[in-house]
């Protein structure tokens, strides 16, 4: 008897190759048709039961659960789903599988149990596999239990080596799975890969197993081909379709991201004039045109301030909530969803609004009001617009909050200092905007992370507006979240390190010192063309009993008339870096007097050095400044 390897390499038919079984006599691999003809049979067949489990799986892709499982969001239950999903699918395949006895076809649809001279071809092992590189070693090994255990009932001589191929198929893949990136640029070909040497496997152990031996050789001569082929090509689909779900929901958060930035912008100049009714009867109107909503209202703490759309002949402007739901909303604080009229709980008898989505409004961390996205019909309240509704909730919270900064800026006594402290770049923010919306269409996460850095940076503003002092910290964070937004605009232009003495992070300073210095650092010391690898370091330590924050840089540093200049007088230019520095330079000395120096000067490498010394004893205080100093 041949070797196995040999016999594998041989198994595969020739024109006009006749073997014969020495109990029965009778042939396999010609009989009526030869080797290749019989091939051309079985293919079709095959692949129109591979066909059917295609199906199955595109059916299977609408499914949340599904979805989940492809973003590895899964836990026990959903492993548990995942198994009995695939083992259905092996034991599918099994019940669709193409008879073969004595070498001939049959096209039997759901075959109960096997004779002894039978064997079956299938697509048990793609789906067994594919459960094995979605979810891991233990859903393999479940999926292909299941699957095998149905093989082994349904008998015929190759019970054993089928069953035994499968549950090794789903331990290999399970395996390979924890490696395996469904995202991946040759995810499909690497998953067509090991389906096809799964497939191989079987056919090895097959003609290891199975008994006798020569009816082995000459089925896996008649099977091997078409099995090979059909299975490799439904793995690809398969993994296509997975693909295909993904692209759909990247394409879907790009378009939700563009949309909300395109709403945000459209209702910036509305929203920053705060919460009354001829703000937000604009903003709704606007919010109303670019969603699937059929009304939207906005409404304060007691009253509705603008409803747009169905219902408003009930839902009247200045009046008091007419539904239940929004009080709850502003009670707890909580985004609520209502998928029937009766849970929106409206007032008035026969409102035609039977969904709705209403979500809080924060300033300064309580809620100001209610936004509230209303449908006539549930079916419209997607997951989709469900997402966007969330989204405009947190950034209309930022604008309302730019609108309560700027009218405690006008109410502030140190009107100088405050105008500095509450100011908001609008060529910064709309250079953001633009940065995240070409963002949107090429990385949409990245677009996402962008717009958490741009609500924390204008966040950061808002909090220091009302306050004279905070901790380095926070300043730190406003600073880190400038440095994301323009990085990402000029990804590899410059680099920043920062060097901060841990125990200094709740030492209080100034808001709006360190943000402005490295702004005027990353627009004005580098140039493209003269200064190689550029950086710029933030650093706060302790030094001689002072508190030392500075920002340094090795661009091209500054004449020795705009040493003098810069932070002595308020200067006009193009640039605008002087008027910034001086108000910081006025502000240190306005709080801590004489006993702080802000100082700017050329370092002897090149590129500049802005230093702020501040008394530790104006940070902590005498005792604790005394402490720091002897540790």
């Amino acid at each position: 008897m041949a070797g196995l390897f040999e016999t594998l390499l041989f198994c595969f038919p020739k024109t006009g190759e006749v073997f014969y079984n020495k109990r029965k006599g009778f042939q396999y691999g010609r009989v009526e048709n030869k080797g290749g003809s019989f091939m051309a049979t079985l293919l079709p067949v095959m692949l129109e039961r591979a066909g059917i489990l295609v199906i199955a799986a595109f059916l299977l892709s609408r499914l949340k659960t599904f979805r989940q499982i492809i973003h590895q969001e899964y836990g026990r239950k959903e492993k548990v789903v995942l198994i009995i999903v695939f083992g259905i699918f092996g034991i599918i395949s099994n019940y669709t599988g193409i008879v073969i006895e004595h070498g001939k076809v049959s096209h039997a649809f759901g075959q109960g149990h096997l004779s002894v001279e039978s064997a079956i071809a299938n697509t048990r092992i793609m789906g067994v596999g594919i459960a094995g590189l979605l979810g891991g070693p233990v859903v393999g090994i479940g999926a292909g239990l299941l699957a095998s255990i149905h093989r082994l009932s349904l008998g015929g001589y190759t019970d054993i080596a089928c069953s035994l191929s499968t549950m090794i198929a789903g331990i290999i893949m399970g395996f390979i799975g924890r490696r395996f990136n469904v995202r991946g640029k040759y995810a499909a070909l690497e998953a067509v890969a090991a389906g096809v040497l799964m497939e191989m496997l079987q056919m090895g152990i097959i003609l290891a197993v199975a008994k006798p031996f020569e009816e082995a050789v000459a089925l896996v001569r008649l099977i091997a081909v078409p099995m090979i082929s059909i299975n490799g090509f439904g793995t690809f689909i398969f993994i296509l379709i997975i693909q295909t779900i993904l692209l759909e929901e990247e394409r879907t958060r790009a378009v939700q991201t563009h949309k909300a930035l395109q709403i945000a912008q459209e209702t910036l100049a509305h929203f920053r004039k705060g919460l009354n009714m001829q703000s937000c009867k604009e903003a709704a109107e606007i919010i109303l045109k670019h969603t699937a909503a059929d009304a939207v209202a906005i409404t304060d703490r007691e009253k509705v301030l603008a409803h747009a759309g169905v219902a408003s002949d009930h839902h009247i402007p200045l009046e008091s909530m007419s539904t239940k739901l929004t009080e709850r909303v502003l009670l707890h604080g909580k985004i609520m969803v209502a998928r029937t009229a009766k849970e929106i709980q409206c007032n008035h008898e026969g409102c035609p609004l039977q969904a709705a989505i209403v979500l809080p409004l924060f300033v300064r961390e309580q809620v100001a009001g209610t936004l509230k996205l209303y449908f006539t019909s549930a079916s419209q309240l997607s997951a989709v617009e469900q997402e966007l509704a969330e989204g405009l909730s947190k950034l209309f919270s930022n604008q309302l909050e730019l609108a309560e900064a700027e009218l405690q800026r006008k109410l502030l006594k140190d009107a100088e200092i405050k105008a500095l402290q509450a100011q908001v770049h609008p060529h910064f923010f709309f250079n953001a905007i633009n940065t995240i919306t070409c963002l949107v269409r090429t990385d949409a996460d990245k677009a996402r992370e962008l717009l958490v850095q741009l609500a924390a940076f204008f966040r950061s503003n808002l909090q220091g507006a009302g306050k004279m002092l905070i901790p380095l910290e926070k300043e730190l964070e406003h600073v880190k979240a400038y440095l994301a937004i323009e990085q990402a605009r000029f990804p590899g232009w410059y680099h920043v390190h920062f060097d901060i003495d841990p125990l200094l992070h709740t030492a209080m300073v100034p808001p709006f010192t360190l943000q402005p210095l490295v702004e005027n650092a990353v627009h004005h010391a580098f140039t493209q063309q003269f200064t190689k690898n550029p950086f710029i370091v933030v650093r706060a330590r302790v030094k001689n009993g002072k508190f030392i924050m500075e920002t340094e840089d090795n661009g091209k540093g500054i004449s020795k008339e705009q040493v003098q200049s810069l932070g002595n007088v308020a200067v006009d230019s193009a640039e605008g870096t002087g008027t910034a520095l001086w108000n910081i330079r006025k502000r240190i000395e306005e709080i801590y007097g004489h006993s702080a120096v802000f100082r700017i000067e050329n370092r002897k490498t090149g590129g500049t050095k802005v230093a702020i010394s501040i008394p530790l004893e104006e940070i902590w205080g005498g005792e604790y400044a005394e402490g720091i100093c002897s540790g």
